[in-house]
């Protein structure tokens, strides 16, 4: 059995990437925080068509529950052979108002929780010479933020880990990459493309935001045997709003 664990995947981009590894034919843990009736409608579907999914509840930004449902996936199922470190979330701040509990709480939601379960995955990908690890960065990373220098932050910090993680494991044939989406109509874009859509879709080449399918088709891409040799590397899928 290939396990596929896919963090913060009861909506959004988490979930197009849940139903894409399933199609790929891995089962997949759909991890979630409060969202139980998503996070079961998209394990349903993967069942529905055939494929192996469960959902499972645990807060990612606290090293003792990743640990729990890491060993929990690999006694119901298998050992995680594909990691996509997908939760996430933002919040608007400027620099002055920024209270340090919140720039502590978004650092552990967007970076810590993708080294600890990076942490807890490696050993089991070692003793097997395989895994991919793939972790999910922001436009903002390269770009910072005025009103959110928290998560931009942790994104940058994800690009950091990424590259670290990439060095020391492929000697074990374990690629890291990451992905850097621009603007993607999810949820936590939605205001955004409501009030100031034709403004923001005006400065990206291809004239519109991303559907959450089309990051999805990059990390299967990055999960799978082809891309055995890529790692270290930050996709940008971003229209061309942002070209390195």
């Amino acid at each position: 059995m290939n396990v596929a664990l896919v963090t913060g995947a009861s909506r959004g981009i988490g979930r197009a990437i849940a139903l894409r590894l399933a199609r790929e034919g891995y089962a997949v843990v759909i991890n979630y925080l409060r969202n139980r009736d998503k996070a079961e409608q998209v394990a349903q579907e993967i069942r529905s068509q055939g494929g192996q999914a469960m959902a499972f509840q645990a807060d990612v930004s606290s090293f003792s529950a990743c640990e729990q449902m890491i060993r929990d996936v690999e006694r119901m199922w298998a050992p995680v052979q594909v990691l996509v470190n997908n939760a996430g979330e933002s919040t608007h701040y400027d620099p002055e108002a920024l209270p340090p509990e919140e720039w502590d709480r978004i650092l552990s939601v967007n970076l810590s929780a993708a080294f600890y379960l990076s942490r807890l995955v490696i050993p089991q990908m070692k003793e097997r010479k395989y895994g991919r690890i793939i972790n999910m960065a922001s436009l903002r990373a390269m770009t910072g933020s005025a009103h959110g220098p928290h998560y931009a932050a942790a994104k940058a910090g994800i690009i950091g880990l990424t590259k670290s993680l990439a060095l020391a494991l492929g000697p074990y044939g374990i690629t890291v990459n990451a992905v850097s989406p621009g603007y993607t109509r999810t949820d936590m874009t939605r205001k955004a493309l409501e009030t100031r859509g034709d403004q923001i879709r005006a400065q990206i080449p291809l004239r519109r935001e991303a559907r959450p399918e089309e990051i999805a088709a990059v990390v299967a891409f990055l999960a799978s045997e082809e891309a055995g040799y890529i790692t270290g590397e930050t996709i940008q899928v971003n229209g061309g709003i942002y070209v390195q």
